[in-house]
């Protein structure tokens, strides 16, 4: 035989995202910007943050580490353009309490340390600590799906992502 069963029995390709820092996994409507709530720019997951280490959440490459240092977007291996944004409206520190460990292009791995932030400094400076991690190429995806909202360390898994 042909092997129909084998044919008709394949998987869709799927992928894993971790958590990129120490915290709680949030549901995006706790997310204090519309932005981020209404998924304008794909699907969203927040996270309130333990410990002012982001980790990346996959092997890929840094596609864009804006130069204040608050957020980046990685591209993964298998696709994935994830922006990561640490608290909202935290541009406007101009840098101050953010101190990226990689630079834009560099290929990294899974659990990598991508961006250091410091918590008190910026809770000093009036700003919500909120994370949000979006997939911004959601049409390249059947299906998306995080995790229901819950304690994470970095490295523990939060959303599956097919093909």
């Amino acid at each position: 035989m042909f092997g129909l069963d084998k044919l008709f029995s394949q998987k869709t390709p799927s992928f894993n995202l971790v958590s990129p820092l120490d915290g709680e996994l949030i549901d995006k409507s706790a997310i204090p910007d519309p932005t981020f709530v209404e998924g304008i720019l794909g699907p969203t997951a927040g996270f309130n943050p333990a410990v002012g280490v982001i980790y990346a959440p996959c092997d890929g490459k840094i596609t864009q580490m804006f130069r204040t240092g608050h957020a980046l977007t990685i591209t993964s291996l298998f696709g994935a353009e994830i922006l990561i944004h640490v608290g909202i409206n935290t541009v406007d520190l101009k840098g101050k309490g953010f101190k990226p460990l990689v630079n834009e292009d560099a290929d990294v791995k899974q659990g990598d340390p991508l961006i250091e932030f410091d918590i008190p400094a910026i809770k000093e400076a009036g700003f919500s600590l909120e994370v949000p991690l979006v997939i911004c190429n959601p049409d390249d995806f059947k299906k998306i799906e995080f995790v229901a909202p819950t304690q994470v360390k970095a490295g523990d898994p939060i959303c599956t992502l097919e093909k």
